[in-house]
């Protein structure tokens, strides 16, 4: 009797150890990687995650995204290393991708070199978890996201097919999407519409073409939009919980509009 109740408390013990991929314990990187040379004017893709990790997505959104950038005719270099958040390296590239990077995944420093980054015009195009409520550093959230993640349907309506309404489809990100779009997706709810932060609308979702439940109910619910009030051109989109998500020929021509425009490239 005891031999099995050891062998019981072993594979609870066991069990309680097994790590949850979507939660790996946070780290800060301090070793920048070393950059291929001849890196220059490219697309830096980071999905570093000190919080919640997308598994499903990020390893074929990492290649799409750098496929994107292969076909504007530039460079890209894919790294889950924070420490690249340097002001030397960040000099090589002209637009950074946060593919669902979470959590306060950089250092003091690194932020600021960050911040300094888009001070002086570097882009930024942040992609669904990129904008959750595991930021907390007061600078990413005024100037990446500007509202709060509130949650996200669950059990059977975490994904589910919605309407997307163009707000501005004159603006660059918006060019060239076909309508009606209804995309099943994880739909992102917010404490307040970031418009009222300062935040340029691009694009909102209709609540009644899904079920958002009444706690996420916005009423205006935006999925898609720019900070006007950084130096350099900062676009959040909220979609892209699920692999094939970037292969929706709608989302995959927002993704080339958004890293075209935050990185300048044809203008």
């Amino acid at each position: 009797m005891m031999h099995r109740f050891l062998a019981t408390i072993a594979l609870l013990a066991m069990g309680q150890a097994t790590p949850n991929p979507h939660l790996p314990p946070p780290t800060y990187d301090r070793v920048a990687p070393v950059l291929p040379k001849k890196l220059d004017d490219a697309v830096l893709i980071l999905s570093k995650t000190n919080g919640w990790r997308h598994i499903e997505h990020i390893p074929h959104s990492n290649m799409v995204l750098a496929d994107i950038a292969a076909n504007l005719g530039h460079a890209s270099y894919t790294t889950e290393n924070a420490a690249i958040f340097n002001d030397a390296q960040l000099r090589h590239f002209s637009v950074v991708v946060l593919n669902s990077a979470s959590g306060d995944f950089l250092t003091k420093d690194q932020r600021a070199a960050f911040a300094r980054f888009v001070a002086r015009g570097g882009g930024v195009v942040a992609l669904h978890a990129a904008g959750d409520n595991s930021h907390k550093a007061p600078w990413y959230v005024d100037t990446i996201i500007g509202t709060t993640f509130t949650g996200h349907p669950g059990g059977q309506d975490q994904f589910q097919s919605a309407q997307v309404m163009v707000d501005q489809p004159q603006h660059p990100v918006m060019a060239g999407v076909t309508l009606p779009w209804k995309p099943v997706d994880e739909w992102y709810s917010f404490d307040v519409n970031p418009q009222t932060r300062g935040m340029s609308i691009l694009a909102r979702i209709d609540e009644g073409s899904y079920r958002p439940g009444a706690k996420l109910t916005m009423g205006t619910h935006p999925v898609i939009w720019t900070n006007p009030a950084a130096k350099g051109r900062v676009v959040y989109s909220a979609l892209g919980h699920n692999p094939q998500n970037y292969d929706d020929p709608n989302y995959r021509r927002i993704l080339t509009n958004a890293i075209r425009w935050a990185g300048h490239f044809g203008h």
